[in-house]
């Protein structure tokens, strides 16, 4: 069975960039962002319905290399299980629950915090350098990295197995991926 290609995990494709734009959202169709809790093994299921729709979503997702019988597969798995950001007008929400894949819906409380979270996340996803998905997160040293590839990004310093990450969150769903990272790279933000 062969394995699917990469498909969007954006629609449309500056949504985090364009979402605080004033011409994004029209007066008469305010958008609010939502996460989807799917059904299990549904988010990229529902992220093809919510394109086929043409409903904003954004499905953050990290390559993975396995070995399976010798041969080498790469697949894209989502990196929080079982979530898709829908950024969606009350229709549009709707329609997203009428796929039947969504087991709730959680309005964010700060969209603005949410946007910021998202964006940093899928830069470090796009910087190709090796991620660790982290739960249940702890607080830490808010940290900014100073130069480089990933400047700008904020983040918390987390020891993992004697290595100092930079622990990039979604802080509403208490999840995020981490990135290893030497001190000297980073000011406190």
């Amino acid at each position: 069975m062969p394995i699917r290609a990469a498909e969007p995990d954006c629609y449309p494709a500056n949504l985090l960039d364009d979402y605080l734009l004033p011409d994004f959202a029209k007066a008469n169709e305010p958008r609010r962002w939502w996460a989807a809790y799917t059904l299990p093994r549904q988010e990229k299921s529902l992220a093809r319905q919510l394109l086929a729709m043409e409903i904003p979503f954004y499905l953050p997702l990290v390559s993975q290399v396995r070995f399976v019988r010798g041969r080498r597969q790469k697949s894209f798995l989502p990196v929080f299980s079982s979530y898709v950001f829908v950024c969606a007008t009350d229709d549009q929400r709707i329609g997203a629950l009428e796929t039947n894949r969504i087991a709730q819906l959680f309005s964010t409380p700060h969209e603005d915090g949410l946007t910021r979270d998202l964006r940093n996340i899928r830069a470090l996803i796009e910087s190709g350098e090796p991620l660790t998905l982290e739960s249940r997160l702890q607080a830490g040293q808010r940290v900014r990295v100073k130069n480089g590839a990933l400047e700008g990004i904020e983040g918390t310093i987390v020891e993992r197995r004697g290595e100092e990450r930079l622990l990039v969150s979604v802080e509403f769903l208490q999840q995020g991926v981490s990135i290893l990272i030497s001190d000297y790279q980073v000011e406190r933000s």
